[in-house]
C-alpha cells in the first residue's frame, strides 16, 4: 500500500494547492483498489453488482438455428433470380419442438417466430410478402429474398464455452437477463462496498430540530445517501458530528473500524474555524487540495486506518459536482468495476459561457434534444455552489475542461449526465 507521498512522486507537475480535475482523478486510481471478498448472489439480487469473475457460457444461444418471425421455412437454392416461387405447405413448425417430417423440393413448412428450422431450410419468408397459390400452396413474388434471410444462426448471440461477460462489469438489466439466458441461477460478484458517511459543522441541523440563527439543516446526508444507494453501496449513516475534537475523533474511528471508504462534508477549507482538518491530520495519511476547479475547490483525500478518506467541501452543490466528479469513479474501481469513468456526450450551447482557462468548471445544465435529433444544453441560471435547486432542474453538468475559454452560443459542449446516477 503506497503513502500518498509516494504516490505524489509518480505524478508530474504534483501541487496539493492547485491541482487539476484530471491529476485528481489520476492520484486517486493510484490510491484506491478493489476491494477484498466476494460472494455468490442470485440473478434478482445482482442488479448493480460488479461480477469478480467471467462468466463463461454454457450454452449456446440460441441452441439451435430458428426463424426469426412468422413465415414460410424453405430451401433457397429454390429461388430463380426474376421469378416467382410456389411452394407446397407440409405442416407447421411450432416454437418449443422441432418439426418432425421431411421436406423435398418445391415444399415448405409454416414456421412460427422462435421455432427450430428443419434440416435442409435456411431462409424463412415472412407470412405477409407471400400469396396464396391453390390449397395449401404460397407464391413467393420474385426478387424478394436473400438465401439465410430471416433465420438466427445457433450460436449467433453467445457461444458455448466462450465468455459471455467479463470481469468486472457491472450488472444492469440486460447483462441480468443475460445471465437468466444462460440458464444460470446465481453469479459471484465483489461483496458490496461500505462507505461511512458524516456531515460535520456547529451549524449543521439534522432533522426534527428547531430552527436557530445561523444555522442550516443537512441536505448533504441525504443528497450523499442518494447517490451511493444509487451506486449500490452499504451505506453507514453516522449523521451530524459536531465541532467537539472527541467527537469527531470517536466518529473518525468508528468509521475506518467499520467501513472500505469514508465521506465527510464541510471542514476542509482553509482557515474554517472546527477541528475537523486536524483530527484528519491525527489519525491518517491524508492530503488536503486546492482544486483548480468550480465548484468544490476544497478536497481532503487520503486513508484512516484501512478506510479511504474523502473530505468534501459544505456547500451543497460542491458535493455533489465533487462527488460526481471525483468520488463515485473512485468507489466503483473500489467496488472492481472497469468501466469508472461516465461517457461524456456533446451537446451545443445555447448560451455563450464565460469561462476562464487554467480551471474545470462543471455548470448545471438542462439538455434537450431537437426535432433533428442534436443535442442542446443550456445552463440553469445561477451556478452559486449552494444553490441545489439548481441540480434538481439539471439533468447533467456542462464540463468546461482545464485549458478551455469561453463558450459562444452554438459551441459543442461536453456534458456529464446525471441519468442512473442522481
Amino acid at each position: 500500500m503506497k503513502t500518498l507521498a509516494e504516490i505524489a512522486a509518480q505524478l508530474q507537475g504534483y501541487d496539493p494547492q492547485a491541482l487539476s480535475a484530471d491529476a485528481v482523478n489520476d492520484f486517486l486510481t493510484r490510491l484506491v483498489e478493489p476491494v477484498a471478498g466476494t460472494e455468490q448472489v442470485g440473478v434478482f439480487e445482482a442488479l448493480g453488482r460488479v461480477l469478480s469473475e467471467d462468466i463463461v457460457s454454457p450454452i449456446s444461444v440460441p441452441p439451435h438455428d430458428n426463424s426469426a418471425m412468422d413465415g414460410y421455412a424453405f430451401d433457397a437454392a429454390q429461388l430463380r433470380a426474376g421469378a416467382p416461387l410456389t411452394l407446397e405447405v407440409m405442416g407447421t413448425a411450432l416454437a418449443g419442438k422441432a418439426w418432425q417430417g421431411n421436406i423435398g423440393e418445391g415444399q415448405c413448412v409454416k414456421i412460427m417466430t422462435g421455432a427450430i428450422m428443419p434440416p435442409g431450410l435456411d431462409t424463412v419468408v415472412p407470412q405477409e410478402f407471400t400469396q396464396p397459390a391453390g390449397q395449401a400452396r404460397i407464391s413467393i413474388p420474385p426478387n424478394l429474398l436473400q438465401p439465410g434471410d430471416n433465420r438466427r444462426l445457433a450460436g449467433e448471440d453467445l457461444t458455448h464455452g466462450k465468455p459471455a461477460l467479463h470481469k468486472g462489469a457491472r450488472l444492469g438489466p440486460a447483462e441480468c437477463g443475460l445471465i437468466a439466458s444462460l440458464g444460470l441461477q446465481s453469479v459471484a460478484v465483489h461483496r458490496r462496498l461500505r462507505v461511512a458517511y458524516f456531515s460535520t459543522g456547529d451549524e449543521i441541523l439534522s432533522l426534527g430540530e428547531p430552527p436557530r440563527e445561523g444555522a442550516v439543516y443537512d441536505s448533504n446526508r441525504y443528497t450523499v445517501f442518494g447517490l451511493l444507494t444509487r451506486l449500490g453501496c452499504e451505506v453507514i449513516d453516522m449523521g451530524v458530528v459536531r465541532d467537539d475534537p472527541a467527537l469527531l475523533e470517536a466518529a473518525f474511528r468508528e468509521a475506518a473500524a467499520k467501513a472500505d471508504a469514508i465521506i465527510t462534508s464541510g471542514g476542509v477549507s482553509v482557515g474554517e474555524a472546527d477541528y475537523t482538518k486536524a483530527m484528519m491530520k491525527k489519525l491518517g495519511d491524508v492530503a488536503f487540495w486546492k482544486i483548480a476547479m468550480r465548484p468544490g475547490r476544497p478536497m481532503a483525500v487520503g486513508r484512516i486506518g484501512n478506510s479511504v478518506l474523502f473530505g468534501l467541501p459544505g456547500n451543497p452543490v460542491a458535493v455533489m459536482v465533487t462527488f460526481l466528479a471525483f468520488v463515485r469513479p473512485a468507489l466503483l474501481r473500489m467496488m472492481g468495476s472497469t468501466e469508472t469513468q461516465p461517457p461524456l456526450l456533446k451537446a451545443r450551447s445555447a448560451e455563450a459561457i464565460r469561462k476562464k482557462a487554467g480551471r474545470t468548471e462543471y455548470q448545471r445544465g438542462i439538455v434537450t434534444a431537437a426535432p433533428d435529433g442534436s443535442l442542446h444544453v443550456c445552463t440553469t441560471g445561477n451556478q452559486g455552489s449552494g444553490v441545489l435547486s439548481s441540480m434538481v432542474r439539471a439533468n447533467g453538468l456542462i464540463v468546461l475542461h482545464h485549458d478551455q475559454g469561453n463558450v459562444a452560443a452554438g459551441d459543442e459542449v461536453d456534458v456529464m449526465m446525471f441519468a442512473g446516477t442522481v
